[in-house]
Order: structure tokens, then C-alpha cells, then sequence
């Protein structure tokens, strides 16, 4: 089984995207051609779904990580600058609305 699992993982990135459905049908498949004992088929199906796992939260950081540093190169401001930026337009429309008094027709 060894071999054999070490197969499956060097699909790699392919575990990422195969629902536990797919991958419970692959081991039976393995369990019928008698590649795999019924034993160990529980086993194997875990261990794949939980590789596969690993690989998406890695890929996930490894996404984000990229669209942090392309937005950083292009100076994109972050929401808490915006916020920060529309919180002092706030207070400077406040001031204005009050140095211009009140309004006589």
C-alpha cells in the first residue's frame, strides 16, 4: 500500500480538486482489482481527503500571499485606509458645514 499511496499523493495539486466522493470511488476501484486490501481502503480514503485538505489551505495562503504583494506593488490602499481616509473627509465636511454658518435665503 505504500507505493500505492505514495502515488496517489504525487498527484499533487489533482487531490485539491477531487470531491471525497471521487476519491471513494478510486480506492474501490483498487479494492475490486485487488491493489488494495477492504482493510485498508477507510484508511487510504482519509488520508487523501486530508492531504487534499492540506494542499488547498496551502495553495489558499499561497494565493493570498501573491495578491497581498501585487496590491502592495501597486499601491493599492487597504480597506483600513480607505476607512481612515473617509472618517477625516467626514470631520473636514463637518467643519465646513460649520464655518459656513448657517444658511439665510
Amino acid at each position: 500500500m505504500s507505493d500505492l499511496f505514495k502515488k496517489a499523493i504525487s498527484l499533487g495539486l489533482g487531490l485539491t480538486v477531487v470531491s471525497k466522493e471521487k476519491v471513494e470511488k478510486i480506492v474501490d476501484d483498487l479494492v475490486k482489482r485487488g491493489e488494495l486490501a477492504p482493510t485498508e481502503s477507510k484508511a487510504l480514503v482519509n488520508r487523501l481527503i486530508e492531504r487534499g485538505e492540506e494542499e488547498q489551505s496551502q495553495i489558499k495562503t499561497y494565493i493570498y500571499e501573491q495578491v497581498q504583494r501585487v496590491l502592495s506593488e501597486l499601491d493599492v490602499p487597504k480597506g483600513t485606509d480607505v476607512a481612515s481616509l473617509e472618517q477625516r473627509i467626514a470631520v473636514l465636511e463637518r467643519k465646513i458645514v460649520e464655518l459656513e454658518g448657517p444658511q439665510q435665503d
